[in-house]
């Protein structure tokens, strides 16, 4: 089952510095049928203005996912991790018993756009803990997170992996995927195509993503994407 949520439904919140998109239900935006999805249980879609950002503010129990796509993050913690996270590198705060960030623009000229994703840990109360690191340009699928570490990514807490995905203009990449697991595919640039093979060996019908579309995939045995005539980037999340 391939199933979209297109950007333009998403939750909208304005605050003058902070222009934000919701996939799932954030803050001031509720909608019962948009939860999360599986471990996954926050996509926000951020635009921070020049010099401006998020005070410090607590958390907890929560694994925390940032990826930067314009611009570069200022961030302090109360762990001591003081650190600037330029476009292109990941982030990964588990913030388990207990953690207080802030998150600012670094620059005050250049805008900042960033994606901050929430996911469910498995196991409560642990230490907090802090992870940055930049994956590179490297086409097709690059592990990010992974519940061990694999192939020097990221750890997180709970029994979910993380891929970025680029492809170039009009490649097609076909995926493996275990039709007991749920996946998630977040589209940040240009357009893709989703087909998904399911269990009784039939091709469901093609869906084209735009930026900001997801689509939730269930009992899919192979996904095929292919990009259009420019190059793609996006995030494919494995979940229990």
């Amino acid at each position: 089952m391939i199933e979209i949520r297109h950007a333009q439904e998403r939750g909208q919140a304005s605050f003058g510095w902070l222009k934000s998109q919701h996939t799932f239900s954030f803050g001031n935006y509720h909608d019962p049928k948009q939860m999360g999805f599986s471990a996954l249980r926050v996509i926000n879609d951020d635009h921070v203005t020049p010099g401006a950002g998020f005070a410090p503010h607590g958390h907890r129990d929560m694994e925390i996912l940032t990826y930067v796509l314009q611009g570069q993050i200022a961030h302090r913690d109360s762990e001591g991790n003081i650190a600037h996270l330029p476009a292109g590198e990941f982030q990964l705060m588990s913030a388990g018993s207990g953690i207080t960030h802030s998150e600012y623009n670094a620059s005050d000229s250049d805008p900042l756009h960033f994606l901050q994703i929430w996911i469910l840990p498995d196991v409560y109360g642990q230490p907090p803990s802090y992870q940055q690191k930049d994956f590179g340009q490297k086409p097709g699928l690059t592990l990010v997170v992974s519940p061990d570490g694999e192939a020097d990514s990221l750890v997180i807490k709970q029994k979910m992996k993380l891929y970025q995905v680029l492809l170039d203009a009009g490649e097609t990449l076909n995926i493996d995927t275990d039709s007991g697991r749920r996946y998630y595919l977040h589209l940040i640039e240009d357009s893709l195509a989703v087909n998904g093979l399911n269990l009784t060996g039939l091709t469901s019908e093609e869906m084209t993503l735009q930026p900001g579309d997801g689509a939730r995939l269930s009992e899919v045995s192979q996904l095929t994407l292919k990009a259009s005539n420019e190059p793609v980037r996006a995030l494919l999340f494995d979940l229990p």
